[in-house]
């Protein structure tokens, strides 16, 4: 890892619930315990302290979203560190979006790590494929409580999770600095098109058995599943050294999840943005 470095991961798990579970939940665990990230923004996953325990390693810290499934199924964000609990907005805004699932969350917390201090983002929007007008509205105000919290302090902040929408949806577009919505701005970096310009870094794939026969089979394979960098007047504060996908291909015959994981190494600049050498 890079001196004064971050590694966050965010994998949507297809819980228990979905199919190949037994031969898939190794495999996972596995994985996730050798990738050791810092940060573990988790989805469709079982919200229980033991089994997140063996699921990710010892050693981590729990900010589940306060709601879940009937099955226990919901979402929750792991750090290495202690952090100071920012709180949870609830997403589900509109009568079309509120009863289809109980866990439209974002979580927020506040970190000291090894780069600075780092608010962390857990952001999980309605899923559904019409509902890009809640999706765009729920990044609205998530933005905004993210600003609330950073302010004017110099900390870094991310975004990370399942966010159900692709590159150029409003939501995304949003949020990566292309558009303004209900006089709101901000510019997040998006991680993996940092460090893959010319790749479109399908997280959500036909090729994955799982994605071909679920319950979503008949849509295009696309990019879902980000991690976030916010950028201030002159750029993100902390650069992407890294991002690469994880359990994108089987394991002997595996497919650990029907989305592939995301993990970024993110690391303090070696010139801060607004920097100015006269040499």
């Amino acid at each position: 890892m890079a001196a004064e470095s971050i590694r966050v991961l965010t994998l949507n798990v297809y819980g228990p619930a979905n199919p190949d579970w037994q031969r898939r939940h190794p495999l996972l665990r596995r994985t996730l315990r050798s990738l050791d990230a810092d940060v573990v923004a988790l989805q469709e996953v079982p919200v229980d302290q033991t089994f997140l325990d063996d699921l990710l390693g010892p050693g981590y810290q729990y900010a589940h979203f306060s709601q879940a499934a009937p099955d226990g199924v919901g979402g929750t964000l792991a750090t290495r560190w202690p952090f100071r609990d920012l709180g949870e907005l609830d997403l589900r805004i509109t009568d079309r979006c509120r009863d289809l699932l109980p866990w439209q969350a974002t979580r927020l917390v506040e970190v000291d790590t090894p780069v600075g201090t780092v608010v962390v983002a857990h952001h999980k929007p309605v899923w559904a494929f019409p509902l890009e007008l809640e999706r765009e509205a729920q990044a609205v105000l998530a933005a905004r409580m993210i600003e609330d919290h950073v302010g004017d302090r110099d900390v870094h902040a991310v975004v990370l999770g399942d966010f159900d929408a692709t590159p150029d949806s409003a939501s995304m577009s949003f949020w990566r600095g292309r558009r303004p919505v209900d006089g709101t701005s901000v510019c997040y970096q998006d991680a993996w098109e940092y460090a893959h310009p010319d790749d479109a870094g399908r997280t959500f794939d036909l090729e994955n058995p799982l994605v071909q026969e679920g319950e979503v089979s008949t849509a295009v394979s696309r990019q879902i599943d980000y991690v976030l960098v916010r950028g201030g007047l002159f750029g993100p504060s902390l650069q992407v050294h890294d991002c690469r996908r994880v359990l994108d291909e089987p394991v002997d015959g595996v497919w650990a999840s029907d989305h592939y994981g995301v993990l970024a190494e993110l690391k303090r600049p070696a010139n801060p943005p607004g920097f100015r050498s006269d040499h």
